[in-house]
């Protein structure tokens, strides 16, 4: 269905107030920014920043749309003969050969990185969407293989997953803050992306294979 010239301007609108507040939370850091000034240098009122964003982090975090459901849709598209971690380590191979800006290999990363880390309530907000992510993830992976409500075993694969993907995360937030060229980050990436697969037990590693029919 094609979008409407309403949905059209309020998406652009919402756009360009995210954009704005983006380039105020990199200049002077996200606590140092009040609501008020965002909206003063986007040329609107305060009403239409909160219609917008209900909180300040939501600003902030604009361009995250997806995290949450990141693994999940890893885990739905696996292959015929894929298990959930295979597929989800696969996808993370694919983003870090390419240089993908989605796993924060690109020039400019390490200020968006900065401004988290000096920030308690977006590092709060960025703690909340991982555990948001971990608990999606759980409840992907206990529909894929009909375990029952009591099986603790998605939950345990969850955590399995997921840590592989927050430690690679970390690892490139902290190899680009501290400087380093995205193209080194990320052949350093894929040997931790192999070694954490070695850690996995074939259990891990074998949990969620999807059949060819």
């Amino acid at each position: 269905m094609a979008e409407g010239l309403r949905e059209r301007k309020k998406r652009q609108t919402r756009q360009y107030i995210s954009d704005v507040a983006t380039g105020l939370f990199l200049e002077r850091g996200f606590d140092a920014v009040t609501i008020a000034e965002i909206a003063e240098a986007a040329d609107v009122s305060v009403n239409t920043v909160y219609n917008y964003f209900p909180a300040k982090e939501d600003l902030f975090f604009d361009r995250s749309k997806g995290v949450v459901d990141r693994l999940s849709r890893f885990v739905r598209a696996r292959r015929a003969g894929e298990s959930a971690a295979l597929a989800v380590l696969r996808e993370l191979r694919e983003e870090v050969e390419g240089v993908s800006p989605k796993v924060g290999l690109i020039e400019g990363y390490e200020r968006f990185m900065k401004v988290v880390h000096s920030s308690p309530s977006l590092q709060a907000r960025l703690w909340y969407m991982q555990r948001e992510q971990s608990e999606d993830l759980e409840a992907t992976l206990r529909e894929e293989t009909g375990a029952a409500d009591g099986d603790p075993m998605p939950a345990l694969m969850a955590g399995q997953i997921n840590w592989v993907h927050q430690t690679l995360m970390t690892t490139i937030a902290q190899e680009m803050i501290a400087g380093r060229e995205p193209a080194v980050v990320s052949r350093e990436a894929l040997v931790l992306l192999d070694e954490m697969e070695e850690l996995l037990s074939e259990r891990v590693l074998n949990y969620g294979v999807r059949g060819a029919g």
